[in-house]
């Protein structure tokens, strides 16, 4: 069944404007308001007149505050509109969305995937190297390279499904917060599922030692590990190539299996949004996560300063107390973070959720934590941290694009599904799945697109949501993304403190 795509929409009753779906000319009636500016795709109108002062409403919720009168049919947008965030806020428990949430049968779609000996899932079988600092970047790329030759037999055979290095530039000239970090995220990395085998590759004298990484990595992650020294080896390409040799060896012994959904752990992420990200792409994702908390699999939400401005919605679906408490605290250390630098909590969209139609920080946060759903929030982590529980999973991690996606992969993501209205090329260490929030860019980025998410409007949530849990299926199962087929692979750390 097919759907005539309106020319805009309002998403809420309570909504005070509405979003183009279309470029609207001047003179045109939509919602049954004559436009009296051009308005473009993505972007708001008023539905009413607003006056100075008062709020803007869109999915329901206030999104900021008229700077100036706004009669109806205006384009509304930075020109009219100011954010109404502030600083820290005192929370109120307001639990039961997330409470008697047990998990439900699963819905009997499988994937293949590789069960590894703790009992977690990857979706790909492959081999990385981590340098512990940057002086050996280089180096590991180089290993990485000429292993991924030495064994492109046993790759194209689907024996393994690769070798790959993540240069970064820290491990070095870091104090106390800042290099406990980069060493959990490292150590959360090493223990992805997704990496069958790991070589921890140092340089010998950096403030990120080899024993101090490896006692960060979880116990059960540590027999898949080899480490190597480079002041302390002879030729260290050498040497490096030959431990890779013993992982690859180990990793090709593995084989895929029929599993269910409950066995994935998708990591939710948005980035370059528009107008578009939270009606289509950030609901499907949304869906999603709320199939997957039924089916007692794992969901991992992350860039928390982009909740700000709607995450009384979240911590009211905390599953108890200590979760409630954990999330709040988090959103307000994180909103402190912020402050102590001299910086406003609302110093956000980018320039090109702007130009996308997103105006204020509490409309991109009410649109970016539909990735979500309605599922339950069940547990709150700190970065370089692993996700146990099922449900939804509160990250600790900044909204950066690279940054965060990264610490979802270290958190035990094995899917990121990462939105754009934008478009973006980068992928990062686990199969990065770009959701498109809009035709235009599915058209014009095939290269980059994994998923157009437009066809809800166009086929129906029903259509949309059962044509993307093939896709997630097909790909956790071993279909390249865009991002893999493009050999777009990075990480990014969270610099926080000082440099010596």
């Amino acid at each position: 069944m097919s759907f005539e795509i309106p020319a805009s929409i309002r998403i809420h009753p309570r909504d005070t404007v509405a979003v183009a779906l279309r470029p609207l000319a001047a003179g045109e009636i939509a919602e049954g308001v004559t436009l009296r500016d051009e308005v473009g795709q993505g972007h708001k109108f008023a539905l009413t007149d607003i006056a100075e002062g008062d709020t803007v409403v869109k999915y329901g919720q206030l999104i900021g505050r008229a700077t100036r009168a706004i009669p109806a049919g205006s384009h509304v947008h930075t020109h009219n509109v100011a954010t109404a965030l502030a600083g820290e806020l005192a929370y109120s428990p307001h639990l039961g969305a997330g409470e008697g949430h047990a998990a439900r049968p699963d819905t009997g779609l499988t994937w293949r995937g590789y069960l590894r000996a703790d009992g977690r899932a990857a979706t790909r079988n492959e081999i990385w190297i981590l340098p512990t600092v940057g002086c050996v970047g280089m180096t590991a790329e180089q290993v990485a390279r000429e292993a991924q030759a030495r064994h492109a037999e046993l790759i194209a055979a689907g024996k393994i499904d690769g070798i790959h290095a993540f240069a970064h530039p820290h491990g070095c000239s870091q104090l106390g917060d800042d290099l406990d970090g980069t060493r959990a995220l490292l150590a959360g990395l090493a223990a992805s599922p997704n990496a069958a085998g790991v070589l921890l590759l140092g340089l010998g004298c950096e403030s990120n030692q080899l024993d101090a990484l490896v006692a960060a990595v979880p116990v059960w992650a540590r027999p898949k590990l080899r480490m190597l020294s480079s002041q302390a080896a002879g030729n260290e390409i050498e040497e490096a190539g030959a431990l890779v040799d013993e992982l690859v060896a180990e990793a090709a012994k593995a084989e895929r299996s029929e599993l269910p959904l409950s066995a994935l752990t998708i990591g939710l992420k948005c980035g370059g949004s528009d107008g578009f990200s939270g009606l289509t792409a950030n609901p499907l994702l949304g869906r999603l996560s709320e199939t997957m908390a039924e089916a007692g699999g794992k969901a991992i939400l992350t860039e928390i300063p982009e909740i700000f401005g709607a995450e009384q919605a979240l911590l009211d679906r905390a599953t108890s107390c200590e979760v409630f408490e954990a999330a709040a605290g988090l959103v307000n250390r994180f909103k402190r973070y912020y402050l102590d630098q001299g910086l406003p909590v609302s110093e956000n969209p980018s320039p090109g959720n702007l130009a996308g139609g997103i105006t204020t920080l509490e409309e991109k946060s009410l649109g970016a934590v539909q990735k979500a759903g309605t599922a339950p929030l069940a547990d709150v982590i700190d970065y370089g941290g692993q996700a146990s529980v099922p449900g939804v999973t509160l990250l600790e991690a900044p909204g950066n694009d690279a940054v965060s996606s990264t610490a979802l992969a270290a958190s035990g993501a094995t899917l990121v599904l990462f939105t754009t209205g934008r478009g973006t090329p980068l992928g990062f260490p686990v199969p990065t799945v770009k959701v498109a929030s809009n035709r235009r860019l599915s058209e014009a980025k095939p290269h980059w697109i994994d998923f157009d998410a437009s066809i809800a409007l166009e086929e129906g949530q029903e259509v949309a949501d059962a044509a993307f849990l093939r896709k997630i299926c097909a790909i956790a199962s071993g279909e390249p993304t865009a991002s893999e087929r493009g050999g777009q692979r990075a990480i990014a750390v969270w610099k926080r403190g000082v440099t010596l």
